[in-house]
């Protein structure tokens, strides 16, 4: 077999790791210009010729249309999604509507899905592994944020076969990092795990004994992090800009693509000092001359009073993981930063005022998932004898059902269910000599089908025709590790069956 990595496939930047097979250490793998993260990025031009990571972002300056990035949001969500409705009127790229509804992005004329672009980022890391190894990478674990419902799992995994890799386990993100962390195992303890990244955020609490590794809950939101403060920025920096000189730059991507680099850098900057300044010379060219963006002072405090509403967002997934769990503050021992946005220092605050507990930064908030995944590579792959094998035991995040009459949703698996796991629900025909059973899969929280995710459905043929509510049809819902559920329906009479893994929707063959 061949090297097995650990990949943490991040909205903003990724990051890869593997196992020292003689020592069972992880370590990072730089890329082949030398940088331990790579910027999630993908740049297309025009002879089809594709650049990936920090060249790709170089060049967006000069072609914002065909650089893509931040994708991950975009991934195995419908294009009428309101989210992405309004992503799209920030992105300088082109987001459209794919054949079947899904969000897509076109550059060039060309529609590639979020998964095709993904795969880039991961074939460039798998081809930087090779070259710097000289063994070839056989495959990978790849972390995908704790909240990814059914149908963004399924596309983060497409996109790794896309790239050439076997996919041998998607892991949620705060469990990679809680694996990179030493822990006690000599008593019991309770740990949050808070993971605020370029595009995602997710609060997971764990129970760590002895060598098990066990999920309580999860929660999250997959439309909150780094990201949404840029962009509140950017839009500060417009009307400043707006204001001194009466130029517009609403519709300048070129422009824009440059606040938006000022926007991270003030963000980072601003973790570090109370204040900083912003020049961006000559950011329009008009007929009169340049045009300059000047502001001698740019405080952290007017950087937290601009983003104080969209970090309140992170409370609501906090309490509904402790409620899950049957947890309160007092009982958390321990609370992990993960992501390069827990640096913030109003974001380590609210953690802390959420949680109960100071945030501990002992690992890279930026590295931590990458390692973690590494590790439970592995421990997949039995490559190692020195690596701690750790049992880990993960859970779902969103209720799986079907649905039953007047368009209800009959959970069959509630959310926060260990996995792997089965579950079986006997149904019975709901009119007279009904012959077959369409079985509809959703999933989520709302009572009924309208406010969930459409999953995929099957049909079950050749019934015994009878009276409503006699024949009984048996559904059953297995869920492996990764997450990915399988759907059986039979007839415990006839012994009839009809089954499938469900490809959502937004999936495609590799």
């Amino acid at each position: 077999m061949g090297i097995v990595l650990g990949i943490d496939l991040g909205t903003s930047n990724s990051c890869m790791a593997m196992v020292d097979a003689a020592t069972g250490q992880a370590r990072v793998l730089p890329n082949r210009e030398g940088e331990r993260t790579t910027p999630s990025v993908v740049a297309f031009d025009a002879s089809g010729r594709v650049t990936v990571g920090s060249a790709a972002r170089r060049q967006a300056v000069l072609h914002p249309r065909n650089t893509v990035y931040g994708v991950k949001r975009l991934i195995g969500r419908r294009f009428s999604d309101p989210a992405v409705q309004r992503l799209m009127k920030l992105l300088p790229y082109e987001v459209v509507a794919d054949p079947s509804g899904n969000a897509a992005v076109r550059v060039h004329g060309q529609v590639m899905t979020p998964a095709e672009v993904s795969s880039h980022v991961l074939r460039y890391l798998k081809e930087c592994a090779e070259a710097q190894l000289g063994q070839s990478v056989e495959g990978a674990v790849i972390t995908v944020p704790a909240y990814f419902d059914e149908v963004q799992r399924q596309e983060t995994k497409l996109a790794g076969q896309r790239a050439g890799l076997t996919v041998h386990r998607l892991l949620n993100e705060p469990t990679a990092a809680m694996l990179s962390c030493r822990f006690d195992e000599s008593r019991p303890e309770n740990i949050a795990v808070f993971d605020l990244g370029g595009g995602t955020f997710d609060i997971s609490l764990l129970h760590v004994e002895e060598e098990v590794v066990q999920v309580l809950a999860t929660c999250g939101d997959n439309f909150l992090g780094g990201d949404n403060v840029d962009e509140l920025v950017v839009e500060a920096l417009r009307r400043i800009f707006l204001k001194q000189t009466g130029v517009d730059l609403t519709n300048n991507p070129e422009a824009l693509w440059r606040l938006r680099e000022a926007a991270e850098s003030t963000k980072r900057t601003l973790s570090e000092r109370d204040q900083t300044s912003i020049e961006l010379a000559y950011l329009v060219a008009l007929q009169e001359g340049p045009l300059h963006l000047s502001i001698p002072s740019f405080s952290r405090t007017l950087l937290e009073n601009l983003v104080a509403k969209e970090l309140e967002r992170l409370r609501a997934p906090c309490e509904q993981a402790l409620e899950d769990a049957g947890l309160t503050v007092a009982d958390i021992h321990r609370v992990i930063l993960v992501g390069g946005m827990t640096r913030m220092p109003a974001v380590r605050a609210r953690a802390e005022a959420y949680l109960g507990h100071p945030g501990e930064r002992s690992v890279n908030p930026d590295e931590a998932v990458a390692i973690g995944a590494a590790l439970e590579a592995d421990i997949v792959a039995g490559i190692s004898p020195e690596t701690p094998k750790v049992l880990l035991l993960d859970v779902l995040s969103r209720s799986l059902g079907i649905r039953t009459e007047g368009g209800r949703f009959s959970v069959l698996i509630p959310r926060n269910t260990t996995i792997p796991t089965r579950e079986t629900k006997v149904f019975t025909t709901t009119f007279d000599q009904q012959t077959h059973v369409d079985i509809e899969v959703y999933q989520g929280e709302a009572p009924t089908v309208d406010g969930n995710r459409y999953l995929g459905e099957l049909q079950l043929a050749g019934l015994t025709a009878a009276a409503a509510g006699t024949v009984r049809v048996a559904v059953d819902f297995t869920i492996d590790a990764d997450g990915i559920l399988q759907v059986t329906a039979r007839d415990p009479t006839t012994g009839r069956k009809a089954e499938a893994t469900l490809r959502p929707p937004t999936a495609t063959s590799p």
